[in-house]
């Protein structure tokens, strides 16, 4: 008889620990003993319920995962840990992983990898999602190298400039007079020169250091207003993960070269754009910082009806369709059935809409 595993879920979206669950319980072995969404209801649940196998997130209320998990390794040493998150930042992994989790697994990964890092994890193995194991090797060749000056080219600050504003690559390259391929290029040497590796890093970068931009003055590339001629599409993408949001929208470019893309990586971000510009297509992420992305689809809804509305998640759920759909939504798509066909279609729906 296969040993029983009790596990414990830790997420203040009600609705992720759903897919979680959905997604566990039909694993042989597992018993989900219970359900939590705070840091204070965390540290009662493992008291109360002694489980084998935590799957937490680390953004909860009342909650330092870092010392969360430190105090978890001493009083509960045969307790195994696996971090289900959206934040990819290699600090952040490195903090938790050197706590001592048994595993870290972003959110926007295959429900296939999430069911096998906890295969992986019970079999006494560690569990890194994919996307994370260059960054962590560069995070290391780097992390004892003293920080140097940082002097940009004109061009470079502008780049900064516009990453600052949200565009992605194709309107920054429509923006500076490039092409894409070359808008690419130096994105990757501004990011060796200030030291970063997403676009996220680099806006952090920016508004701690203002003074790169403040020389721009004059310099900064004039901001191109919406298109008004009729083929133009504005779409906006919604999504906390950077990498996964520049796929994307990359996908949307090539299906329509006269898209508008506007990039938001959380909920107050997205109704704020979608206030401004009311777009014709939008992407919207099921797990949002703060916020889930059924809460963020019915406002957005709110504001600009005409919009249609396509959410996305890595743990698609009945309930997430049925509760998306009652939302506004037009579809509910699995995250890894979306590829460039299908990005093609849905644009053009927009268009023909």
């Amino acid at each position: 008889m296969t040993p029983t595993t009790r596990t414990l879920l830790a997420d203040d979206h009600a609705l992720i620990r759903a897919g979680l669950h959905n997604a566990l319980a039909s694993l042989p072995g597992i018993e989900i003993v219970g359900e939590v969404g705070s840091g204070q209801e965390l540290a009662a649940a493992l008291e109360r319920v002694h489980p084998d196998l935590l799957v937490m997130d680390v953004n909860m209320p009342d909650f330092e995962p870092v010392a969360f998990v430190r105090h978890a390794r001493h009083r509960y040493p045969g307790l195994k840990i696996l971090v289900v998150s959206a934040y990819d930042d290699q600090s952040y992994v490195v903090g938790l992983l050197s706590a001592g989790v048994n595993g870290y697994h972003l959110k926007d990964q295959p429900l296939s990898d999430l069911q096998q890092a906890v295969q992986r994890i019970l079999e006494g193995g560690r569990w890194i999602s994919d996307p994370l194991v260059d960054r962590l090797i560069g995070y290391q060749a780097t992390a004892s190298n003293p920080a140097q000056p940082v002097s940009l080219t004109r061009r470079q600050r502008q780049l900064l400039y516009l990453l600052t504003q949200g565009y992605n690559n194709y309107k920054i390259a429509d923006l500076m007079e490039l092409s894409v391929k070359t808008v690419e290029n130096h994105l990757t040497a501004l990011y060796r020169a200030i030291g970063v590796e997403s676009r996220l890093e680099a806006n952090h970068y920016a508004h701690q250091h203002p003074e790169l931009l403040a020389a721009l003055k004059s310099d900064r590339p004039a901001i191109v207003s919406l298109p008004e001629a009729p083929e133009a599409l504005a779409v906006l993408l919604v999504e906390n993960n950077s990498r996964y949001r520049a796929q994307l929208g990359k996908m949307v470019g090539r299906s329509s070269p006269a898209a508008v893309i506007f990039e938001a990586e959380d909920a107050a971000e997205a109704l704020r754009l979608a206030q401004q510009v009311k777009p014709r297509l939008a992407f919207i992420d099921v797990v949002l910082e703060g916020e889930d992305g059924i809460t963020c689809a019915r406002s957005i809804h709110a504001i600009s009806p005409e919009t249609r509305m396509i959410l996305i998640s890595a743990y698609p759920d009945r309930e997430f369709r049925r509760l998306g759909l009652s939302a506004g939504a037009v579809a509910f798509l699995d995250k890894k059935d979306i590829d460039a066909a299908t990005v093609r279609q849905l644009v053009e729906d927009a268009l023909n809409s």
